[in-house]
């Protein structure tokens, strides 16, 4: 058995719970079952939210073997040392920092502090006023209608990130394929989490035609743009981020138009998922600034 305490500003006081280790229980696993406000998305490694850091209460700590997609994200979100790099690939040593979603609770006894979501900055995204307050386009006042609208924007929005990967592994840009086979993979979890939320009813019934969105398109459809051959890393991002605000603007419009008291709490949901996948990838485009900078230096 081992115990692990969380902590976090977040949280009244500190809790401790045992977890059995060596079951390849995850410490998001162990959080999620006693209803710890440990933050995560994903849940495979990809988008950062879980960071925590880890105090280990022994004098001794368990060697264990950091994954490349850990150590890259890691490295991208700033929080892992080339020191720390080397002694975790030479010695096996644990870093200060990692994914609650990658790591598996040994038999020792921790500390898992975390803030919140690292990749999310405090505020929400800015958007236009007129955003709340616009009056055109469709009011959705049924619930299914909503659903409709929610399934058929993360179905658009995973489809055409498929389709710009097939585009760029086409031309050889395998860098921005991977990129958005990753965004595509966000847009079908999302997709499964709208179909989700419709439970019982069938929201294909209230699939609304491609004449009822303001650009004969739904609104996270990634610009244009995004299909040029010659794109770059930071380029894709940009153009996904605008599509993201796009949906997330389309969210706020609804919850401030519509009559129906479920449509608008059913929308709120929206826009919070939303602003968190909004936050998401402008720390993703900040981070990929600051490192095009840095290697030109």
């Amino acid at each position: 058995m081992a115990n692990v305490t969380f902590s976090s500003p977040v949280m009244a006081k500190d809790i401790t719970v045992y977890a059995v280790a060596g079951d390849r229980g995850t410490l998001v696993a162990v959080a999620k079952e006693h209803k710890i406000p440990l933050p995560f998305d994903c849940q495979d490694g990809e988008c950062g939210s879980c960071l925590c850091e880890i105090k280990h209460l022994g004098d001794v700590k368990n060697a264990i073997a950091l994954t490349e997609k850990e150590k890259e994200l890691l490295k991208q979100l700033g929080k892992i040392t080339k020191e720390e790099i080397e002694n975790a690939e030479v010695n096996d040593m644990p870093p200060r920092y990692r994914l609650a979603c990658q790591y598996f609770v040994r038999n020792e006894d921790i500390v898992v502090c975390f803030e919140g979501d690292q990749t999310l900055p405090a505020k929400g995204p800015h958007i236009t006023h007129a955003a709340s307050r616009f009056k055109g386009g469709t009011e959705i006042n049924t619930v299914a209608d909503f659903l409709g609208y929610a399934v058929k924007v993360e179905e658009d929005a995973a489809v055409h990130y498929e389709e710009l990967a097939a585009a760029m592994e086409t031309c050889g840009n395998h860098r921005v394929a991977t990129l958005f086979r990753q965004l595509g993979g966000f847009s079908r979890r999302h997709l499964a989490e709208a179909k989700a939320k419709a439970g019982t009813l069938d929201p294909t019934k209230s699939v609304p035609p491609d004449y009822a969105w303001p650009n004969h398109v739904t609104p996270e459809r990634a610009s244009i743009w995004a299909a040029d051959s010659t794109l770059s890393r930071i380029d894709a991002l940009k153009a996904a981020l605008q599509g993201e605000k796009r949906g997330y603007e389309f969210y706020c419009a609804v919850a401030a138009t519509s009559k129906t008291p479920e449509v608008v709490t059913l929308a709120k949901e929206f826009v919070k998922e939303e602003a968190d996948h909004v936050k998401v990838l402008e720390a993703w485009v900040t981070r990929e600034e600051w490192d095009v900078k840095h290697a030109m230096a």
